[in-house]
């Protein structure tokens, strides 16, 4: 005999609890990896802690690290250098990364191969494209160096890493260098999307290159253009294994975003509340950003 709390998932009417039951374990594992550690993190800020512990007894709720935040010169530097990177690398990624999509969506010999070598950055470990870029642009013997010598750019080797401007402009070529290959793979499938019809029509309307693309591509391609420049955005916000690796943030800060600071503060000063404070300044600012961003993109992203 059942009893009459026995859960039947068989029946039309409970169905829906076994989906409940199957995500149930995702769900869970969610909660524990990203829920619980921001709840942690939004506790901590309020508290002036230097090595956060689990054991230990919670602090008295301040606003300081607050405070301190938004009057220290050093967060407003970090930031302005944050939006100095998000403006560059995701305009030129967009414009590479269209250009290069474009290219390759052409029917022409090796176009396969083309594809590929487009990609290939992308694949790349982001610590390995650095360690590259570094190599490349050493003071002493960096193959760029030789280049613009040889080509007449400048006159004598540059230290690219002890200049700010040097450093900075560094740090956006390997972030471009990395980042445009995605770029490109999100414009292809969406190229791919377009009806050839509309640019067969286009051609009998008597509509040039330019044209097509201003009047056809552009505008078939702005919901996917809507979803990539929020992901980029917010990969160039909170990168920081290419910035660490390169320049540590230096010289003289020119470098040093949001990531950065947040990392120098929990583990090489030891301020654990007040880069807790930067962290969630920076999430609300990347919510923030990506919801204004979503809100004016077309109805269909």
């Amino acid at each position: 005999m059942k009893s009459r709390f026995s859960l039947d998932l068989a029946r039309p009417s409970r169905r829906h609890w076994l989906g409940y039951l199957l995500l149930a374990p995702a769900v869970i594992l969610i909660g524990l990896i990203i829920v619980y550690p921001l709840f942690v993190s939004i506790d901590l800020s309020f508290q002036n802690v230097n090595i956060a512990r689990l054991d230990q007894p919670r602090r008295p709720f301040t606003i300081a690290n607050y405070e301190r935040l938004f009057t220290s010169p050093d967060f407003w530097n970090a930031v302005w250098v944050t939006l100095k990177l998000v403006v560059i690398v995701s305009l030129f990624c967009f414009l590479i990364g269209l250009g290069t999509a474009l290219l390759v969506n052409n029917k022409f010999k090796g176009r396969s191969l083309a594809r590929l070598l487009v990609a290939l950055p992308w694949a790349i470990p982001e610590v390995i494209a650095v360690v590259i870029f570094a190599w490349m642009f050493d003071s002493s013997f960096g193959l760029m160096n030789w280049v613009f010598i040889t080509i007449g750019l400048i006159d004598t080797t540059v230290n690219w890493f002890s200049s700010p401007n040097a450093a900075f402009f560094v740090v956006c070529v390997t972030m471009i260098w990395k980042g445009y290959p995605f770029v490109s793979i999100m414009m292809l499938a969406g190229l791919q999307s377009i009806p050839e019809d509309f640019y067969n029509a286009a051609r009998v309307d008597g509509a040039n290159s330019w044209q097509r693309l201003i009047n056809i591509t552009i505008p078939s391609l702005m919901p996917v253009l809507g979803v990539t420049l929020v992901l980029v955005m917010l990969w160039v916000f909170r990168d920081f294994s290419i910035i660490y690796v390169l320049t540590g943030g230096g010289p003289l800060k020119a470098t040093q975003s949001l990531s950065i600071m947040t990392y120098e503060q929990a583990f090489s000063f030891f301020r654990m509340g007040y880069a807790s404070a930067i962290g969630i300044v920076t999430l609300i600012v990347c919510v923030v950003a990506s919801r204004l961003m979503i809100g004016r993109a077309p109805d269909n992203i």
